[in-house]
């Protein structure tokens, strides 16, 4: 590995390390071979928040295979849905959309409401679907992992592991490829409303395309994140972020360290989701609302604070690293000629030795030509957009207020 390589690999580390202080599970591996790069806590369990809406979606994947449903079957607003908390699209009782309208609201814009749609579509009742979601679970071998909704609002007991997440993840991306399309759309339009991503690696890293993000005050931000680079797809979990920018920066880390060091791990590596040991120091659900520097979790004052000494952790790990840092700089450095070098290479070029200096030659004195080489000469993903609308029927009812603020 060359040197820059070196240099650009132990600073992806260096993020990486800074951003495991305080932090909730994660887990790192690749999509096509299902290796890990890298695990932490990945068996404790955890509130999977909206990333409870992958198996939704996987589970309507299944039926359009399976041809019991189609992207045009039309999905109706009940009262069950019309009750749900934010995010949410917010149609009024007996309106309708089409399923195609209706995976793009869950998976975009993370909508609750259209999440309950799609149960009571396909169960056919909301309680069926959710069994449905624990049958697939346990044929995937998410063995700690139990739902209770399909949306992941608050439940004490709907949990996970960012192990069970990786597996269902991998499922979804390699057994539908047809409907990549969905994950990587950073928008989509229904009608003259527009809804947007919250995952904002979609913006901003290198190949990123998907998958989910998630958030509700007990789990703090979650997010499955996918990239590709090069025909290599990454996909790494993120669980308990204090913030939307954390979970960002600590996903974005972990992807870019694995594209580092992908080369080496890859001829070594033999532990992939499915036979990594399970961790016997593995702990159950708890909730991290304490940290999570949001309004609408009443801890403001105490999330700023504690962001401080996470903060204050995170330069004490970049100080242990410096020294390294700069001894690799300076191996670079010292591989590329000073200008001093070269300019004075350059001259001794141009100046024949002399032997005699009291004599000048007699012959012709050769002209020494220097060759001057010209200098050498030496994408952010596109917001995908889509339309759909939905047919409203006689607005009786509208959604009241929701008693609880907490987004998904």
């Amino acid at each position: 590995m060359s040197l820059v390589k070196r240099l650009a690999a132990l600073l992806a580390v260096g993020t990486l390390l800074t951003g495991a202080a305080e932090a909730g599970p994660a887990l790192l591996f690749e999509a096509a071979s299902g290796k890990v790069l890298y695990a932490e806590d990945a068996d404790n369990q955890w509130h999977p928040a909206s990333l409870t809406k992958i198996m939704t979606a996987y589970i309507a994947f299944k039926d359009l295979k399976a041809g019991k449903v189609s992207l045009d079957t039309k999905l109706t607003c009940s009262e069950a849905a019309l009750l749900e908390p934010p995010s949410k699209v917010g149609l009024p009782l007996g309106a309708q959309m089409s399923l195609d309208v209706a995976l793009k609201a869950l998976i975009i814009k993370s909508a609750n409401d259209v999440a309950v749609m799609i149960a009571e579509t396909l169960g056919p009742t909301q309680a069926a679907f959710v069994e449905r979601m624990n049958t697939e679970a346990r044929k995937l071998g998410m063995t700690r992992t139990r739902f209770f909704n399909p949306n992941g609002l608050p439940h004490p007991e709907q949990v996970t592991t960012a192990r069970d997440l990786a597996k269902l993840s991998r499922a979804i991306v390699t057994e539908f490829p047809e409907h990549a399309e969905y994950w990587r759309m950073q928008e989509f339009r229904i009608g003259k409303i527009r809804l947007a991503t919250h995952n904002g690696l979609l913006k901003t890293f290198e190949g990123a395309d998907g998958l989910k993000t998630g958030f509700i005050c007990d789990s703090g931000y979650n997010v499955v994140a996918s990239a590709t680079r090069d025909s290599v797809r990454l996909m790494a979990v993120v669980l308990g972020e204090p913030s939307g920018a954390d979970r960002t920066v600590r996903a974005g880390s972990l992807l870019e360290h694995g594209f580092q060091q992908l080369g080496w791990k890859s001829l070594f590596n033999t532990t992939t989701i499915d036979n990594m040991p399970v961790d016997s120091s593995a702990t159950g659900v708890k909730s991290v609302r304490h940290t999570v520097a949001s309004y609408s979790c009443g801890n403001q004052a105490t999330a700023r604070k504690l962001r401080a000494v996470r903060l204050r952790a995170k330069g004490e790990r970049v100080n242990q690293l410096t020294k390294q840092q700069r001894a690799v700089v300076k191996d670079v450095a010292a591989t590329a000629p000073s200008k001093t070098q070269a300019t004075k290479a350059a001259t001794a070029k141009t100046e024949a030795p002399n032997s005699a200096p009291s004599k000048p030659p007699a012959a012709k004195s050769a002209t020494v030509k220097k060759d001057v080489a010209p200098p050498a000469k030496s994408k952010p993903a596109t917001a995908a957009s889509a339309t759909g609308s939905a047919a409203t029927a006689p607005t009786a009812k509208k959604a009241p207020t929701p008693a609880r603020s907490e987004t998904n």
